[in-house]
């Protein structure tokens, strides 16, 4: 038997969803209620246009590995406004053997609301660790890479919404490396991303979310990546249509 597994091995539907209700409504959300999805033993990105279904898949799985919708880890739950779908109920997840059982859920948008939880509770760390530094005092760059030093150093199953909202380029090349170390310790990733720079990470599986659904494709192939080197070449020609 093999004991080396990551923690989550492949996801699947547990549950039905009525097919014309959100988000059964989204092709990407269909088709992984339909066929499940194997996730990258280490990193899987999710890329794709705004309401494509990324976020709210990444979502549904770490809500369904115990992590708090609204981000932190499974220790500490929090909730200032229940807005999760209900796909997370309707997900079941196939765990490695051995597998390390600690997540963590970084979720740009109620970053926020977690510092205030985590400063004003300190739990959710494992092992013996000092109380959390006060993230608010900080810039909204600055607070992530702090969670990214402290919350990401473990070997684990983590799981990014959009990390690279606050960051520049230095420092999405920062999260790329701090990836890497938790993929080298044992761990594993889903990400959802916008970025050109965090989707080019070297061994990453890359799954374009779109009105087909999922596909597996290369980083070349991206239509993200596409766009922004046209752009970059000549953002004159994209420009004129929006200003005019």
């Amino acid at each position: 038997m093999d004991f080396d597994q990551p923690p989550v091995v492949r996801v699947s539907a547990d549950d039905d969803l009525p097919e014309d209700a959100w988000p059964m409504t989204i092709p990407a959300v269909a088709q992984l209620m339909r066929e499940g999805l194997e996730l990258s033993p280490f990193v899987t990105f999710l890329v794709g246009e705004n309401g494509s279904g990324k976020s709210t898949i990444v979502e549904a799985v770490a809500a369904a590995y115990g992590l708090s919708p609204e981000g932190g880890s499974a220790q500490g739950h929090f909730s200032t406004r229940a807005t999760e779908s209900p796909l997370g109920n309707a997900l079941t997840l196939r765990r490695g053997i051995g597998a390390p059982k600690w997540g963590f859920f970084l979720r740009a948008e109620t970053m926020h609301s977690w510092y205030t939880y985590s400063e004003s509770t300190a739990v959710g760390l494992p092992g013996d660790r000092p109380p959390p530094p006060s993230y608010h005092e900080m810039s909204h760059g600055e607070s992530f890479l702090e969670v990214l030093r402290t919350r990401f150093d473990s070997p684990g199953f983590y799981c990014l919404d959009e990390p690279e909202a606050a960051l520049s380029f230095s420092s999405t090349l920062a999260l790329i490396g701090a990836l890497g170390r938790i993929v080298d310790a044992g761990g594993q990733v889903l990400c959802a991303t916008h970025s050109p720079v965090l989707a080019a990470m070297t061994g990453a599986t890359i799954l374009e979310v779109g009105d087909w659904g999922l596909r597996r494709t290369t980083w070349e192939e991206l239509e993200l990546v596409q766009h922004w080197k046209s752009y970059l070449d000549a953002p004159g020609r994209y420009l004129r249509h929006v200003l005019d």
